[in-house]
């Protein structure tokens, strides 16, 4: 007898589903279990809704479906960053509503520390989150303190990252970490992690714009080589500040 998790007579309706091609427009069906699809037209699909249920958590999941296959486990740890990447950047905006200045903030980070992610490594869910959260404490440093200075709001960040991460449903160990990097985003420790330093320097590529800082030559190379220690970070920094692109 077939385990009923993996028996498709007991699936639910919506365990069949359409996706639109993006190239050609066609309708491709696909079943839950997909892993991608070919459409006519030659694109693959990949399945945004890959579901093995109960194969992905029991003990005898492998005798059920076979060994999971490389592809299919960097597939799962892609399609998981997305979505969390996702909840990341909505909790931050819900927290900060109408503050764009912060959210425009947060979503630079971000995206600075997504590309450093793909080049140098990472735990990416741990960078991502802290990117989107780093600058949480800020309404609460004002609110408390009459002002947003880095000690304070590492000092009141942690606690209110760790209760949206909670509610998202992250993993313990992530939050710990996460809330740790915010408590401390400004002041590096003598020796760090590499993931705390992708948002580090995420952080001060974004600040050095918004702080005017790049109009000091000198001061600037000084930053530089203090703060950046990842090759993908030094290039950013040069190519956007100390050695940007003639105009025209």
């Amino acid at each position: 007898m077939k385990c009923p998790g993996q028996d498709s007579r007991f699936w639910k309706p919506e365990d069949v589903f359409e996706i639109q091609c993006l190239k050609c427009g066609r309708i491709v069906e696909f079943f839950k279990d997909d892993i991608k699809r070919k459409c006519r037209c030659g694109q693959e699909i990949v399945n945004p809704r890959l579901d093995f249920g109960c194969a992905q958590w029991c003990e005898y999941g492998e005798q059920c479906i076979g060994v999971i296959p490389q592809e299919l486990e960097d597939l799962k740890k892609e399609l998981e960053r997305g979505r969390f990447k996702e909840k990341f950047s909505q909790t931050m905006k819900r927290y900060f509503g109408k503050d764009v200045k912060r959210i425009q903030h947060a979503q630079k980070v971000a995206r600075f520390a997504e590309e450093m992610v793909k080049r140098e490594g990472g735990d990416p869910l741990v960078i991502l989150g802290s990117a989107f959260l780093h600058d949480i404490g800020i309404h609460e440093a004002e609110k408390k303190h009459g002002n947003s200075s880095g000690e304070f709001q590492e000092l009141e960040g942690p606690p209110i990252a760790k209760d949206l991460l909670k509610r998202i449903g992250l993993k313990a160990e992530m939050i710990e970490e996460i809330c740790d990097i915010i408590g401390h985003h400004h002041h590096p420790r003598e020796e760090e992690t590499l993931n705390f330093q992708i948002l580090y320097e995420a952080d001060w590529l974004v600040n050095i714009e918004e702080d005017g800082l790049s109009k000091d030559r000198v001061k600037l190379e000084e930053l530089t080589n203090k703060v950046f220690q990842t090759v993908t970070g030094k290039k950013f920094a040069e190519d956007l500040y100390l050695n940007p692109p003639a105009n025209g």
